[in-house]
């Protein structure tokens, strides 16, 4: 993958810098006035490079930047105003005490009123507007899982295997074909979209990367935790329904089988994950750390109230007859 095109000052000077061998990272300014931070094309771009070198990384950025501890704190500084934007957009549950995490989760849930864009996908939607809303998820759906997979050797026990035992299925249960990020790459050419890691970078907006940035937030700090795992359990409890609608719009779309795959995997896989997630990972994590519920709670809400925005955003756009995509350029990489 290349460095996207940059979206303002911080990522100019980011890229400008990350282009060079490693040498000590002046940290960035104080954050200016404007808008939030989940909707700050220039903050989100930057931190989201940032969190990918410790995934694939880019061609021309020497690997030694991931630890350099310039850097670090350069991005820590990123971090902050990322959770503060957070901390003001997404308000934070309080766990009801005698109330198990299951039922807090599905009642945070059922809650939630943001627009239902899998049913817009399943009966309105042309094929344009499918494309774009397979490009908006590339950018994490290329490398699924692997952000809550961090999680993994900061549990122990019952959450711990849990965690594993959905991870694994993620993963294909070791055939590489049927990792769901292959899956999903399918879909993509189905689509007659470019399934390369990281092709729509430059065309996502803040919001589709503020996405990504939580998972990779909370799974590359333990003191987050929690919220990492209360955001995966939120994910395959609202996976279900959704990825059967998507399915549905493929298929009046002219989709076939293959390029569903992705979507019918997740009807079956993910009604056995929220059962996990719930009870086993986020139950059994809350009965081994009783003071982290409210954690729990929170990284599921986060997930809950960043999914909505997205919606809003794209479907917002639909209304007005406009693409939801950043239209900088034409999409590279269409066949």
């Amino acid at each position: 993958m290349q460095l996207p095109t940059p979206r303002g000052p911080l990522t100019a000077s980011l890229f400008e810098r990350l282009r060079r061998p490693p040498h000590p990272f002046v940290p960035f300014g104080p954050a200016p006035a404007g808008e939030p931070a989940v909707e700050d094309d220039d903050l989100q771009l930057a931190l989201f490079v940032c969190y990918e070198l410790h995934y694939r990384g880019f061609e021309e950025v020497d690997e030694e930047w991931e630890w350099e501890p310039s850097l670090l704190a350069a991005r820590k500084t990123l971090e902050r105003r990322f959770e503060d934007g957070l901390a003001r957009a997404v308000p934070r549950p309080s766990p009801v005490p005698g109330v198990p995490t299951r039922r807090a989760l599905a009642e945070l849930i059922a809650a939630d009123d943001g627009p239902c864009l899998s049913a817009f996908l399943a009966r309105r939607a042309d094929l344009e507007q499918f494309r774009e809303f397979v490009t908006h998820r590339s950018i994490y759906h290329l490398k699924e899982a692997d952000p809550h997979t961090w999680g993994i050797p900061r549990l122990s026990g019952a959450p711990k295997a849990a965690l594993v035992e959905i991870q694994a299925d993620e993963y294909g249960g070791g055939r590489a074909e049927r990792m769901h990020s292959e899956l999903f790459r399918a879909t993509m050419r189905g689509l007659d979209l470019d399934d390369s890691y990281g092709a729509y970078l430059d065309r996502v907006p803040a919001i589709t990367l503020a996405i990504s940035n939580a998972m990779s937030l909370f799974g590359l700090h333990r003191r987050h935790l929690g919220a990492l795992l209360g955001h995966l359990a939120a994910f395959e409890m609202t996976s279900s329904a959704p990825n059967h609608r998507y399915s549905l719009g493929l298929r009046r779309l002219g989709g076939d089988e293959t390029a569903r795959r992705f979507y019918d995997e997740h009807v079956q896989a993910d009604a056995v994950h929220e059962q996990i997630a719930a009870h086993d990972m986020c139950g059994g994590f809350v009965r081994q750390h009783p003071s982290r519920a409210g954690e729990v709670l929170y990284g599921a809400a986060c997930a809950l109230t960043l999914d909505r925005l997205f919606a809003e955003h794209v479907m917002g756009h639909w209304r007005r007859g406009t693409s939801s995509l950043r239209e900088t350029e034409l999409m590279a990489g269409s066949r």
